[in-house]
């Protein structure tokens, strides 16, 4: 027996990090406030600790876009594997040429090229595709802000998100 609505705790799951950043961040002000000396820079550290944990948890809490969609997401040891009703395939995290995101789709898809390998078409609510917000954060020169902006713009179009070499003449570049 649960006390606590599905709902409610689907909200709280999805801000995990930043109720988390917030016991800590309570914790942090506590010991500051309270016996002070050692505990109270500690304290200082705990806040500063609650401000990282909040900036990344909201980050993450935008990038989980609910589930129950079509299919299964899985990253293992630098592969991304998503098992899809009508298709699926694999990608290396290392090998990502291109990634964009599909808007126009219901829901929407993360598009992911790799050379060689037919193109992957992730859902954003697919189940575990939350594990892909570590791996597009690694992708070297990835604004994750412009990222999340894509993702909740409502765009009618494919956006290119991220490339690794830049296929397009120099006064077309993304960046």
């Amino acid at each position: 027996m649960s006390f606590i609505r599905p709902e409610a705790k689907m909200v709280l799951w999805r801000w995990r990090e930043v109720v988390a950043a917030g016991f800590v961040l309570v914790l942090g002000l506590s010991w500051v406030s309270g016996p002070g000396g050692l505990l109270g820079v500690l304290g200082w550290v705990l806040v500063a600790v609650a401000v990282a944990l909040t900036v990344i948890g909201v980050q993450r809490a935008r990038f989980r876009t609910g589930a129950g969609g079509q299919g299964v997401v899985s990253v293992d040891e630098g592969q991304i594997t998503y098992l899809g009703p009508l298709d699926g395939g694999m990608v290396a995290t290392r090998e990502i040429e291109r990634l964009a995101l599909d808007p126009t789709s219901s829901p929407a898809h993360w598009v992911l090229d790799q050379p060689g390998q037919p193109t992957l078409h992730i859902p954003v609510n697919a189940e575990g595709a939350e594990a892909l917000f570590d791996v597009f954060s690694a992708l070297p020169g990835l604004k994750t802000q412009q990222m999340l902006a894509e993702l909740h713009g409502g765009s009618r179009h494919p956006v290119v998100i991220w490339e690794k070499t830049s296929s397009r003449p120099a006064h077309l570049r993304l960046h």
